[in-house]
């Protein structure tokens, strides 16, 4: 299981509310690591809650939230990497 860090203190994270540029690039980089996170097999966890169609929905929300809480902590650097190449063209 992952453990997520408390989140930052408001500061440059923050500026992807004011600049669309960087919360695209933030969203993408969210949805990467959410394709890593399952890839890895931390959305296979059968029958955790007792199995079902529903599980199987609320796990992919979970991995989801854990990849976004990643991005807000600081990411992998790709969402950097991404928003200063696209910010120079």
């Amino acid at each position: 299981m992952i453990t997520l860090s408390a989140l930052p203190p408001p500061g440059p994270r923050d500026a992807a509310a004011a600049d669309p540029l960087r919360h695209a690039a933030q969203e993408l980089e969210t949805i990467f690591l959410a394709e890593m996170l399952k890839s890895a097999g931390l959305h296979d966890t059968p029958d955790m809650f007792g199995g079902g169609a529903g599980e199987d929905q609320f796990q992919s929300l979970l991995v989801r939230a854990q990849a976004e809480q990643m991005v807000r902590s600081g990411g992998i650097g790709l969402a950097e990497s991404l928003y200063h190449a696209l910010k120079d063209t």
